[in-house]
């Protein structure tokens, strides 16, 4: 094998261990028996929510998550196998991936990563059910506002009640 096909698989292998160390989650599935347009459109639904879809050896992945120091991704790289990144939103991946899957049988989830941590595949589904960012944020919000507007009613009532009394 010639030094300049070497160092083109050294360079995909340091680019892939690039985006296992930079991403925030990733999650590993199996495409086959996926068409091509059913595949086009699962990447168009991810790179919408900011996530990459990319096909990769799976020697070079196990060389990649070794690079990286991660352990415990091995077992899923067998057979035909995609990765979706993503560096903004932890969520996106799984429940993007796992709402396909239900769709279309052919798309097995096999597991992935989630903030360094290698994840099983129900912690991703576990994950997959989780709302995006910020529905996660208007959770919180209306949780925090709840003893506020339940404070509000509670003194309207008394303003109403001392107006019926003053009546």
């Amino acid at each position: 094998m010639s030094k300049e096909v070497i160092a083109k698989k050294a360079a995909v292998v340091d680019e892939v261990a690039k985006k296992f160390e930079d991403c925030v989650a990733n999650v590993v599935v199996d495409y086959r028996g996926l068409t091509v347009e059913e595949v086009t459109d699962l990447r168009k639904q991810l790179r919408e929510a900011g996530v990459e879809m990319r096909v990769i050896k799976n020697t070079y992945l196990k060389r990649a998550v070794k690079q990286a120091g991660i352990e415990g991704l091995d077992d899923m790289f067998v057979g035909p196998t995609a990765v979706a990144f993503t560096n903004d939103d932890v969520t996106a991946p799984a429940r993007i991936l796992a709402k396909f899957a239900e769709d279309h049988e052919n798309l097995e989830l096999r597991g992935g990563m989630i903030e360094g941590k290698v994840a099983s595949l129900e912690e991703i589904q576990a994950l997959s059910k989780l709302p995006n960012r910020e529905g996660l944020l208007s959770m919180l919000l209306s949780v925090l506002q709840a003893p506020v507007r339940n404070v509000a009613y509670a003194v309207k009532a008394v303003a109403d009640s001392k107006d019926e009394d003053a009546a």
